[in-house]
């Protein structure tokens, strides 16, 4: 998956924004959804946060508090430095954390444990609890047309295809995965459940 990353660093925020691949997609209302999602979470308490899986930062600069990015993709961490330029960046593996017990009050994450099968899905929810208190997860919504699993076969703008394991969820399936917690948003499109 990191070469997957490496190469769509450049196109990943034509997701979020509708443009490139995306500009034909019919998605009702997902510009609201997303100034509101963005709008959720800028409204969470302030607190030391890593932000696992960062991406581009999209979502990051959002984060209120002192945010450290971390991702394994360094192309990721470049666009996230111009996105989020307040933010400290760390690169590493999201399953082996490399910070202390306790370091942050907050482990934020979007579109990545979606991605994560079995015992990935248990080791990552390890390391954020032995890292922080508070897990905030956002991930793609379960809705009409959507399988709760699949394997998707995702088309990067330099014509590589790459296969990508994909989870969709309702906030309280993914509440009772994260061990209970409260739903930060549900829409359409994105869940945020505050754990």
């Amino acid at each position: 998956m990191k070469a997957y990353y490496e190469r769509r660093a450049p196109e990943y925020d034509d997701w979020y924004l509708g443009t490139g691949r995306f500009a034909e997609r019919d998605r009702p209302g997902w510009e609201e959804e997303v100034e509101r999602l963005c709008g959720a979470l800028g409204g969470l308490p302030p607190a030391r946060t890593l932000d696992v899986a960062c991406g581009t930062g999209f979502l990051t600069r959002h984060l209120p508090g002192e945010i450290v990015g971390f991702d394994q993709s360094a192309a990721m961490l470049e666009e996230a430095g111009r996105q989020a330029p307040v933010a400290t960046f760390v690169q590493g593996n999201a399953l082996e954390l490399p910070f202390p017990d306790s370091a942050f009050e907050r482990v934020f994450t979007a579109h990545f444990y979606g991605h994560l099968e079995g015992a990935d899905r248990v080791a990552f929810l390890l390391e954020a609890r032995r890292v922080a208190s508070e897990l905030v997860v956002v991930d793609s919504a379960l809705r009409p047309g959507v399988e709760p699993e699949e394997r998707q076969e995702r088309i990067l703008d330099d014509g590589s295809s790459w296969e990508v394991y994909k989870r969709y969820f309702t906030p309280e399936e993914l509440a009772g995965e994260l061990g209970g917690g409260r739903t930060v948003f549900a829409g359409h499109w994105f869940v945020a459940v505050r754990s």
